[in-house]
C-alpha cells in the first residue's frame, strides 16, 4: 500500500519558460493540476526538495494545499530536462479519497529465467483501486521460465483491492531462445531430415 504526503504549494502568477526557469533556480518545482469535469486547471509551484523526499518515501497520494484549499491528487506525469536527470515539471491528477481511480504502477521482474533471454514488452501497468491502496510496484516472477514462455497481464498477481485496467491479453514479457540455441536446433533438424 502506498503512503500519502502533504505538500504546501503556491499559485503561479506568471507562466512561461522564463518564469519556470526562475522558479527552478529558486529551488521551486513548477506543477499543474489537470482539469477534469469537477476541477479547473491550476498552475502552481512547490519546494523541489520536499517533493523529492516524498518520492523517496514512495508516496503516491498527495494532499496539495494550494491557495488555502487542500486537494487530494496523484502524480500523472513527470517531465524531465533534456538529459533526463532533473524533474522540470509535474502534472497532478485530482482524485477523491475513498473513490477508485486509475493509476500506472511499475512492474518489478523477480528471478532468473532457466534458459533464453527475457524481453520486457512493458514496464508499467494500469490498475484501478482506491488512491490510498496504489501499490509501489507489482512483482512479475520469472524464475525457471524457458524459451517460448509468455507472461500476459492476466497472469499478474495483484494485491487485494487492485484490479487490472488493461487488456487481459496484453503481453508483459516473453522468453526467447538464444540465437546459438536456435541455430543448433535448426542444424539438428536438418541432420534428422532424410535425403530424398
Amino acid at each position: 500500500m502506498s503512503s500519502s504526503a502533504k505538500l504546501k504549494a503556491e499559485l503561479r502568477t506568471k507562466l512561461g519558460s522564463r518564469d519556470a526557469r526562475r522558479l527552478r533556480n529558486e529551488g521551486r518545482l513548477p506543477c499543474s493540476l489537470q482539469a477534469d469535469a469537477n476541477h479547473e486547471h491550476v498552475n502552481f509551484h512547490l519546494d523541489l526538495m520536499d517533493f523529492l523526499t516524498t518520492r523517496r518515501a514512495h508516496a503516491h497520494l498527495y494532499d496539495l494545499e494550494i491557495g488555502g484549499k487542500v486537494q487530494a491528487a496523484l502524480v500523472r506525469e513527470l517531465q524531465y530536462d533534456a538529459l533526463g536527470a532533473e524533474i522540470n515539471h509535474v502534472e497532478f491528477k485530482a482524485v477523491t479519497r475513498g473513490v477508485k481511480t486509475q493509476a500506472e504502477v511499475e512492474l518489478s521482474f523477480v528471478g532468473m529465467v532457466a534458459e533464453g533471454v527475457l524481453t520486457h514488452n512493458v514496464t508499467h501497468i494500469s490498475v484501478t483501486c482506491l488512491p490510498s491502496e496504489i501499490p509501489d510496484e507489482i512483482e512479475v516472477r520469472v524464475d525457471g521460465m524457458v524459451a517460448g514462455a509468455h507472461i500476459k497481464a492476466s497472469d499478474l498477481v495483484l494485491p487485494a483491492g487492485v484490479a487490472l485496467a488493461e487488456d487481459a491479453d496484453l503481453e508483459i514479457a516473453v522468453v526467447s531462445a538464444l540465437k546459438a540455441e536456435v541455430a543448433a536446433a535448426a542444424e539438428e533438424g536438418a541432420e534428422a531430415t532424410p535425403e530424398a
